[in-house]
C-alpha cells in the first residue's frame, strides 16, 4: 500500500492548490483525480467560460465600431471556433496544472476516489493511505424536479459551453453568475434570451442598486428579464422546447430552442466513503471547524463541499490555510465576510462586505457614496459608461463596511476594497490615498469622496 502525508481528493482549485502548498511546507503528497487536472474551474467554469466572454466582448466591439470612429465593412462570428478556443484556452491551463503537479513533486492518482476508514482512500481497487486525507471534490450543476436536465434540449452549464450550434432562442432559468454570464454571451453572439429568475430580482446576493442597473443594462442589449417567476414544467416533445412560467399576472407558456437551468450547484459528495467513515454532513455539506477538520480525525474537507461560498478562490484560501494548519503553522481562521464575489458579464459586477441593505438592517449607523461611471473620464474614453461604484461606511468609526461595482473592468478593482477591509482602513484613509487619473479605479476614491460629502466630480 502506497503511504503518504497528505491525500487531496480532487484538482480544482481547491485541490490542486492545496497539494502544491502541502509540498511546498515538505509533504509527501498525492492527489486523486477522475477527469481533467484543474476541475470544473479550470476545465468547465471559470477559465473557459472567461474565454467565451472575451469572444463576445470582442463581437460587440465589432458591431460598435463606428461609436469608435472606425469602419468595419464585413465581419461575422463562426461560433464552431469560438467554442473551440474556449476549449484551446481551458486544455492550457490543465497542462499547466499538470507542470505544477510534477514541478511539486505531486502524485497523481487517477480514478475515483473512496474514503474508507483509518485513514485510507481506494481508487479503482487499489488502497492508498495518508495521515490526513482532504476532501475537496467540489460540486457539479443543480437540477430541479420542474426541471430535469437531458443535456439536450435542458442543459447544464457545461453543455452551455460546447453546443455544436447556436440556439436561436434560448430560456435562461436563474439569475446568479452562471446564468447573467451565459445570457450576456448568447444575447452577443446574436441569441434571443429571457432570464427567468424566481426571486424580485437578478443577481439576488448583490445591493438592489447593483441588481436594478444590471437589468436596465440587459434589457438594453435585448435581454428579456422575468423576475418573481418560475419555471412549473418544461414540454420537450417538439422539435424545441415550451416552459411554463409560473408569475403574479399566471401563466405564460415561452417556446424557446433549448433551456439553460443555472439554479446553483450541488455538492459531490455522493458514493465518496462519507457514511463508511461516519463524517457528518448537514444539508449537502460537510460539517468541518474553522481549519476544515471533519468530526473524525485525520480527514478534512476544503471547498464547495463545505458549507462557505461555492467560488474557487475561497476553495484555494481554505486549502492553503487547512495545511499551513496540518504544518503546526500558526494561522487565523478565514474571514468570510471579507471574499469578493465576482461575475462576468457585461457590464461586470464585484462586491464585497455588506450590501446597504444588510448594514440598515443590523441597526448601523452608515455612510453611502456612489458615483456613476458615466461621469469617469476614463469610462467615458472608452465608452463604457454604464454602472457605477458604491461604498458604505460606518458613519462613527469610519469602518469600510462594504463595497459594490458593476461595469466595465469592475472585477480586476474589487481588490483595493477587499484589502482596504482587511487593514481596517477607513473612509479618510481611502479618501487621501490618491488615486491614479484618468482610470476607472479612480471611482473608488470618488465614491468615498461622495459618503463624506467631499465629492469633486458630481
Amino acid at each position: 500500500m502506497s503511504k503518504y502525508d497528505i491525500i487531496v481528493l480532487g484538482s480544482g482549485p481547491g485541490g490542486y492548490v492545496t497539494a502544491i502548498r502541502a509540498s511546498q511546507l515538505g509533504f509527501k503528497v498525492a492527489v486523486v483525480e477522475k477527469e481533467s487536472l484543474g476541475g470544473v474551474c479550470l476545465n468547465w467554469g471559470c477559465i473557459p467560460t472567461k474565454a467565451l466572454l472575451k469572444s463576445a466582448q470582442v463581437f460587440e466591439y465589432l458591431k460598435h465600431a463606428s461609436d469608435y470612429g472606425l469602419s468595419v465593412k464585413e465581419y461575422d462570428k463562426d461560433f464552431d471556433a469560438v467554442v473551440n478556443r474556449s476549449r484551446n484556452v481551458a486544455e492550457g491551463m490543465s497542462k499547466g496544472v499538470q507542470f505544477l503537479m510534477k514541478k511539486n513533486k505531486i502524485d497523481v492518482i487517477k480514478g475515483f476516489g473512496k474514503l474508507k476508514p483509518g485513514k485510507k482512500v481506494e481508487v479503482d481497487g487499489k488502497d492508498y493511505s495518508a495521515d490526513h486525507i482532504i476532501v475537496a471534490t467540489g460540486a457539479r450543476s443543480r437540477e430541479l424536479p420542474s426541471l430535469p436536465q437531458d443535456g439536450k434540449k435542458v442543459i447544464g452549464y457545461r453543455e452551455a459551453m460546447t453546443l455544436k450550434k447556436q440556439p436561436k432562442k434560448m430560456i435562461v432559468v436563474g439569475s446568479g453568475a452562471i446564468g447573467v454570464e451565459f445570457a450576456y454571451f448568447y444575447n452577443a453572439m446574436g441569441t434571443d434570451v429571457t432570464i427567468v429568475e424566481y426571486l424580485p430580482n437578478v443577481v439576488p446576493v448583490e445591493d438592489i442598486d447593483v441588481s436594478k442597473q444590471l437589468e436596465k443594462s440587459f434589457k438594453k442589449s435585448g435581454i428579456k428579464i422575468m423576475t418573481s417567476a418560475e419555471v412549473t414544467k418544461v414540454d420537450t416533445s417538439g422539435s424545441g422546447v415550451k416552459a411554463t412560467v409560473k408569475t403574479s399576472k399566471g401563466e405564460e407558456v415561452l417556446e424557446a430552442d433549448l433551456v439553460l437551468s443555472a439554479v446553483g450547484i450541488k455538492t459531490n459528495i455522493e458514493g465518496i466513503g462519507l457514511e463508511d467513515v461516519g463524517i457528518a454532513v448537514d444539508r449537502d455539506k460537510i460539517l468541518v471547524n474553522d481549519f476544515y477538520q471533519t468530526n473524525i480525525p485525520g480527514y478534512y474537507a476544503i471547498g464547495d463541499v463545505t458549507p462557505g461560498q461555492a467560488l474557487a478562490h475561497v476553495a484555494s484560501a481554505e486549502g492553503i490555510l487547512c495545511v499551513e494548519k496540518i504544518a503546526g503553522q500558526h494561522v487565523e481562521a478565514l474571514d468570510y465576510g471579507n471574499i469578493p464575489g465576482c461575475t462576468y458579464a457585461s457590464p461586470e459586477i464585484a462586491s464585497v462586505g455588506l450590501t446597504e441593505k444588510q448594514a440598515k438592517d443590523q441597526g448601523l449607523d452608515i455612510k453611502v457614496g456612489k458615483f456613476p461611471f458615466s461621469a469617469s473620464g476614463k469610462a467615458s474614453a472608452a465608452g463604457t459608461k454604464d454602472g457605477f461604484v458604491k461604498v458604505i461606511f460606518d458613519a462613527k468609526y469610519g469602518e469600510w463596511l462594504g463595497c459594490h461595482m458593476i461595469g466595465a473592468g469592475v472585477t480586476d478593482m474589487i481588490a483595493e476594497a477587499v484589502l482596504g477591509r482587511k487593514l481596517e482602513t477607513t473612509g479618510h484613509e481611502v479618501l487621501k490615498a490618491v488615486h491614479p487619473h484618468p482610470t476607472m479605479s479612480e471611482a473608488v476614491m470618488e465614491a468615498v469622496a461622495a459618503a463624506y460629502g467631499e465629492v469633486i466630480h458630481l
